[in-house]
Order: C-alpha cells, then sequence, then structure tokens
C-alpha cells in the first residue's frame, strides 16, 4: 500500500508544473478560439476554474480570470483587424468569408438593429449569448466601427464572459471532491447554458406557429 500511495503522488504533477503548463495552454486555446470559433472556450475556462478552485496555490482563480480575459480579448481584437481589412480589400479575405458564413442573415439583421439601438452594451450581451459574438462583430464592420471604439465595448464584454464561465466552473469544483468530477459537472453546466437559448428559440417558434 505504501508502494501504490507513493507511486499515486509521484505520478500526479505537482502545482507548480501544473501552473506552468496550464495557463500558457489556456491562453493559447482560447486565443485561437476567439479567431476560430470552433473550440469550446466556455468549457475550457470553467474546467480551469475548477482545477484552480481545487489548488491550494493563491491568486490561482485569479490568474485563470486574467488569462481568459486577455486572451479573449486579444483574440477579438485579431479577428476584428482581420475583418476590417477585408472589408478595405476589393476581394475581401477568407477572414471576413468566415466572419460572414457564421451570421446567418436574421441573426445579422437582429444585431444590427440592437447595435443601433444600444450601442456597445449590445457587445457584452453577444459574449453572454451563445453564438452571439460573431454576428455582432460583423454588425460593428458593416457599420464601420473604428478598431479603438470595438476595442472599448469588447473590454467589458470579454471580462463578463470570463466571470461567468469561471463562475459556472466554481460551481462545479463546489460540488465534488475530485477535480475531474467537478470538470465533468462544469463542462454539463456550460453545455446546458449553451443549448438554453436554442431550445427556447425553438419553444418559441413552435408556441408562435401553433
Amino acid at each position: 500500500m505504501t508502494w501504490l500511495a507513493t507511486t499515486a503522488t509521484t505520478t500526479v504533477p505537482p502545482e507548480s508544473t501544473q501552473q506552468a503548463l496550464g495557463y500558457p495552454s489556456l491562453f493559447l486555446l482560447v486565443l485561437f478560439g476567439a479567431l476560430v470559433p470552433v473550440i469550446p472556450t466556455g468549457a475550457l475556462v470553467s474546467s480551469a476554474a475548477v482545477v484552480a478552485f481545487h489548488q491550494t496555490a493563491p491568486f490561482s482563480l485569479a490568474l485563470v480570470f486574467v488569462t481568459a480575459s486577455v486572451a479573449a480579448f486579444l483574440g477579438d481584437a485579431a479577428l476584428y483587424w482581420l475583418g476590417r481589412r477585408g472589408m478595405r480589400s476589393k476581394n475581401g479575405s477568407r477572414w471576413l468569408e468566415a466572419i460572414r458564413s457564421r451570421a446567418p442573415e436574421d441573426r445579422l439583421a437582429q444585431a444590427q438593429e440592437k447595435l443601433a439601438e444600444h450601442g456597445g452594451t449590445v457587445l457584452v450581451l453577444s459574449r453572454l449569448v451563445p453564438a452571439g459574438r460573431i454576428p455582432v462583430m460583423l454588425a460593428c464592420l458593416l457599420a464601420k466601427w473604428p478598431m479603438r471604439r470595438f476595442a472599448r465595448g469588447n473590454l467589458p464584454a470579454c471580462l463578463a464572459w470570463a466571470v461567468t464561465y469561471q463562475l459556472i466552473g466554481i460551481l462545479g469544483g463546489s460540488l465534488f471532491d475530485e477535480p475531474w468530477e467537478g470538470v465533468v459537472a462544469a463542462v454539463v453546466l456550460t453545455v446546458l447554458v449553451g443549448a438554453a437559448p436554442g431550445v427556447w428559440r425553438r419553444i418559441r417558434r413552435t408556441t408562435t406557429a401553433a
């Protein structure tokens, strides 16, 4: 039993090693996920928050928040800059085409209407609503918002997004003693949060049609 306990202890990386690998990985994945929105960045932040919740090192949760929010902000800024560059080009760009392909006409029209009414506040909500970020970003591009104005509105959006998914992770981590159980719970909660708006829209369409 002593040999088994010693082996288990030596096979688990120390917290310092986890942090040295974890924070840069989280930063790169969230940054890449902002540029190419196919990575479940919300689930990544929630999972990282679970691990940080169970660590004894101080400021672990704060580091997850800073890492995620900065990466999301830089990724959004880079994608918006590439989109603006495509808008000025005669032939556009593959980045602008990628943004357009992920913004259905009805969602884009809705985003443009809300952007005209509420301005930068819509950016905060777009980060919190699943699949809402790209239509609002495209609406900002079509409205010819300068980079500075977009960045000023997107900063609180990224902060609110990081806080929201970190709280989901903390909730998942507080429910279980083992970190992996908390990660599973956080991922499930993230999926439910992401699916809820789509389910609600289908219910409303069904009720209206009936």
